[in-house]
């Protein structure tokens, strides 16, 4: 219920329009409050006493009655349903706002299905709430009151007897609420999960069909839908349990009202048309506790749906600017990591410990390393995806830390494994980090990366749409744009994660001379999580990393000279090449020497 008044308070944004609902819902309510005393003046000052301008004068007022109820009824629902629109927006605005700034951390352990679940489905019944709902609960309050202080006014004997046979419901509808309310929760967690799966599979449609599970992802979607409609039905059981028994109280209520009052006109106490009206305000009594126990269920699953949406809103930003960064100048490249230990979020174990190495400008730093060694984590923690445990990561002497991000991230250049683009034109995504290029240097960053001579060859070159992920173009054309993106910033620090391996020959061949011309360029220092050889010979600074530690670092000769590690990672992948005659002396005539197993899927090696 907390979450749900937060939910609420974004009203405030909407007074206007809510307030107007409010008053028209004032006039509906007094409205129909009026119509039982045109009906008891048309029976006892009309038909009892044979005064038939009693009669019309009474129809003439519940026409204005019924005219004034249907005009502000529609004002009322339009108001409403303006304000939860309203309301809606901004949830929506904030909750992808927040889903911006979540660290990677956060992403780690939450599932992508849930979120969207909880920006969409949960949204949407925190709206139906504020608009039907809100409504429909300050009508029945409204009622409720105004009902009652006329009940009391026409027969306080009579009112309290119907009150009596009232105060069960409210009990019986406190209870429902309680129990109802934690079955919604597990309903919103399961649909995130069923959002997973369908996500999951929509994404992974190629490999399902490529190992033939597509039997076991039907079983398995059926299984958290399954578990589904066993949460709502159980939620629906709570509801049939409990209403039952709220009718019984009421039609007990109406009864008592009844014999009650047939007694009092036979003693003359009350009229006949004073009964029907008191009948009918008995009514409108019962109505709003009832529409207020139908509402229960419709609360308990806004308030659920509240609580996780806030759960969002309220999750710590792990990675943000602190109170006295400030912006980071224009850099030169010099990187240095000083006493570096990091453990991810929630883990006991250390991935990167006492790792110091410094890079200086200019230079072309290729990071190799056993599997699980941490080399995407060290490459990580200097656009701090992620912050270090202990120890400290500076770029220009400048501490990462104390930075702002966007000054930060703005000068540094990732070319990822994976090159993500987003459905658009092929410009859009070329310009993604510098939207306000020209035309003329988007052409030259294509140009530049291998690129431009594919995309003349597109329907409308620079302007063709790609779809979602890049679908449409092939693996090696979308690592090209995603090379030329990263020119077209020009940053002076470039993270390169080599990804040639999954590609055919002439393909390597352009990226490779694309990548060559991003971290040849003395202007630019690059930290390259390497795969190839080719890589590694020509690099000023090799480290090598084994179980979170610098194990080794220097030249090519050096590190052949003195690492039996890095001999042995050369030496298998040269192994599976075949180019046995390259092999560095130390290895030459050794026997044994069997490929070790790529994390990555490249050659065999332990990269």
């Amino acid at each position: 219920m907390k979450a749900l008044g937060r939910a609420l308070a974004y009203l405030w944004h909407y007074r206007r329009n809510a307030l107007a609902a409010l008053l028209a819902l004032m006039l509906v309510s007094a409205a129909n409050l009026l119509a039982p005393q045109m009906v008891r003046l048309a029976i006892d000052e009309g038909i009892g006493q044979g005064r038939w301008e009693a009669v019309l004068v009474a129809v003439a007022g519940l026409v204005a009655v019924a005219a004034v109820r249907g005009a502000f009824t529609f004002a009322q629902g339009y108001l409403a349903e303006r304000a939860s629109q309203g309301v809606a927006y901004d949830l929506r605005d904030a909750l992808f706002a927040q889903v911006e700034r979540l660290s990677f951390s956060y992403y780690d352990r939450v599932q992508t299905g849930q979120l969207v679940t909880r920006i969409t489905n949960d949204v949407e019944q925190v709206r139906a709430f504020v608009g039907a709902g809100v409504v429909q609960l300050a009508a029945a309050i409204i009622m409720l009151f105004g009902t009652t202080v006329v009940l009391l006014v026409l027969n306080w004997r009579l009112a309290l007897v119907a009150l009596a046979a009232i105060l069960p419901i409210g009990f019986l509808l406190a209870r429902f609420v309680q129990r109802v309310g934690p079955l919604f929760g597990q309903v919103q967690q399961v649909l995130g999960r069923l959002n997973t799966v369908l996500q999951e599979d929509l994404s992974g449609g190629r490999v399902i069909r490529a190992f033939a599970r597509e039997a076991y992802e039907i079983e398995r979607y059926d299984r958290v839908n399954r578990e589904l409609l066993d949460k709502n039905v159980q939620a629906m059981r709570a509801i049939a349990n409990n209403f039952p028994f709220v009718f019984l109280f009421a039609n007990l209520g109406t009864f008592a009202v009844v014999w009650y009052g047939g007694l009092e006109v036979l003693g003359g106490q009350l009229s006949i048309g004073e009964l029907i009206a008191f009948q009918t305000y008995l009514a409108f009594l019962l109505f709003p506790i009832l529409t207020i126990g139908f509402l229960a269920a419709g609360i308990s699953r806004a308030g659920a749906s509240a609580a996780r949406i806030f759960e969002v809103l309220d999750a710590p930003l792990e990675i943000r600017d602190r109170p006295e960064a400030h912006p980071l100048p224009p850099i030169i490249g010099r990187v240095e990591y000083r006493a570096v230990d990091f453990r991810y979020p929630g883990t006991d174990r250390d991935v990167l410990s006492g790792v110091s190495v410094t890079v200086e400008p200019g230079q072309l730093v290729a990071i190799l390393g056993t599997t699980g060694a941490g080399k995407s984590t060290l490459v990580n923690l200097l656009p701090r995806f992620y912050d270090v445990t202990s120890g400290s990561v500076a770029i220009d002497g400048h501490d990462v830390r104390h930075v702002t991000l966007a000054s930060l991230r703005g000068q540094i250049g990732i070319v990822l494994q994976q090159a993500l683009l987003f459905s658009g034109s092929v410009r859009d995504n070329l310009a993604y980090g510098r939207p306000e290029a020209s035309l003329e240097e988007v052409t030259a960053a294509a140009r530049a990366a291998h690129a431009d001579e594919f995309i003349q060859a597109l329907p409308q070159r620079f302007e063709t749409v790609i779809g979602e992920r890049g679908v449409g173009l092939s693996g090696g054309q979308r690592q090209r744009i995603a090379i030329a993106r990263a020119l077209l910033v020009d940053p002076r620090l470039l993270i390169l994660d080599d990804s040639t391996s999954a590609v055919d020959a002439e393909t390597e061949a352009q990226i490779r001379q694309a990548l060559d011309g991003l971290m040849r360029d003395k202007r630019r220092t690059a930290l390259v999580i390497a795969q190839r050889i080719s890589t590694v010979r020509d690099a000023d600074l090799i480290l090598v990393l084994d179980d979170g530690r610098i194990a080794a670092q220097g030249t090519h000769e050096e590190l052949l000279r003195e690492s039996p590690l890095y001999n042995e990672i050369v030496g298998s992948q040269l192994a599976e090449e075949g180019d046995v005659t390259a092999q560095p002396p130390s290895l030459k005539g050794r026997e044994g020497l069997a490929p070790l197993p790529l994390r990555d899927g490249g050659v065999g090696s332990k990269l």
